[in-house]
């Protein structure tokens, strides 16, 4: 079984060190960005955005959402993470991913999107521990010998960690990454790492990769709490908008001029019209702007310029006159 999971976590125990995950992130992680991660230091692990199992298995949505699983080779190992409530979808979208030659699939039990929970996806499923179970068990069966992951959170309303995780380790995933906080919480309070060191010993007791989400922002940090809470990886979402060197503790960002920030920035906007052409409204890259332009004199400015462009061209042009 070619479980990268299991080689990842070798690699961790004769190291002594994490590996790194980019989080999976609605309109942020589609393979243009990707490939500029890959350029900027690529981490162990890449993931898709959520794709919507009910969307794929349906005629008219699969078109739509086949390009947010488009992905390069240089970004193995790549993850397929898929949402949904409906454990027959999960099985054919698993066969998809296998079609399609991904690495491993994840199952998104976190997402905290009132459109989503509502329907008992994402971090609905927290409340359905029965109905988890049974997508975990068709993603597998639909999944060969593709690893599955889960993604989850600490709770729903309240905390209730280690009574969730046990329910989750009882269908034996191939790794459980936990966000500190419940569905309730979304992001407004700091991540209670405690909560996933509890996750961390049930994990080590079932022989199962267990992985920490919430409020890295540096390199190093990532390292001390995957030490302190005994975690295996450390999956990285939004800290990547503060430095889009994140993965590679080599690099010092303050160290990158104006001219190798705005670079950057041109080769992901060409990278977003290649993959989604007029498919995709162009504001979905402007979140991205700080990303790239800030740092210096001017920046703000800069930014304030940018936001208001339409299109590609526009800013090429306002890049351009710099």
């Amino acid at each position: 079984m070619n479980n990268f999971w299991k080689k990842l976590t070798t690699l961790r125990k004769t190291q002594g060190k994490p590996f790194f995950i980019l989080a999976p992130m609605a309109d942020v992680t589609d393979s243009a960005f990707r490939q500029i991660i890959c350029d900027t230091g690529k981490p162990d692990v890449l993931y898709t955005e959520f794709v919507s199992c009910d969307g794929l298995c349906s005629e008219k949505g699969k078109p739509k959402l086949m390009p947010h699983l488009r992905f390069n080779l240089n970004e193995r190992p790549i993850v397929a993470q898929f949402f949904g409530a409906n454990p027959e979808n999960f099985y054919k979208c698993a066969q998809l991913a296998v079609e399609l030659g991904f690495d491993g699939i994840d199952i998104n039990m976190g997402c905290p999107a009132g459109k989503i929970v509502k329907h008992d996806s994402g971090a609905g499923l927290i409340r359905n521990p029965e109905l988890a179970k049974e997508i975990i068990r068709e993603t597998k069966r639909g999944a060969g010998s593709l690893p599955v992951s889960i993604k989850t959170r600490i709770g729903y309303n309240k905390i209730i960690t280690e009574e969730w995780i046990s329910h989750l380790i009882e269908a034996e995933p191939s790794a459980i990454i936990i966000h500190g906080r419940t569905m309730k919480e979304m992001s407004k309070v700091p991540a209670h790492w405690d909560e996933i060191g509890k996750a961390s010993v049930l994990c080590r007791k079932a022989g199962i990769p267990i992985i920490g989400n919430g409020d890295i922002v540096t390199h190093a940090e990532g390292l001390e709490k995957a030490k302190q809470y005994d975690l295996d990886g450390i999956m990285v979402g939004r800290g990547i908008f503060h430095n889009p060197w994140f993965f590679d503790s080599s690099i010092d960002p303050t160290t990158k001029t104006p001219k190798e920030k705005i670079e950057l920035l041109k080769k992901h906007i060409e990278l977003f019209v290649e993959l989604w052409g007029n498919n995709k409204h162009f504001d979905v890259m402007k979140r991205f702007f700080k990303v790239y332009i800030s740092g210096w004199d001017g920046a703000k400015e800069l930014r304030t310029k940018l936001m208001a462009v339409k299109n590609a061209d526009d800013v090429f042009v306002t890049l351009n006159s710099v």
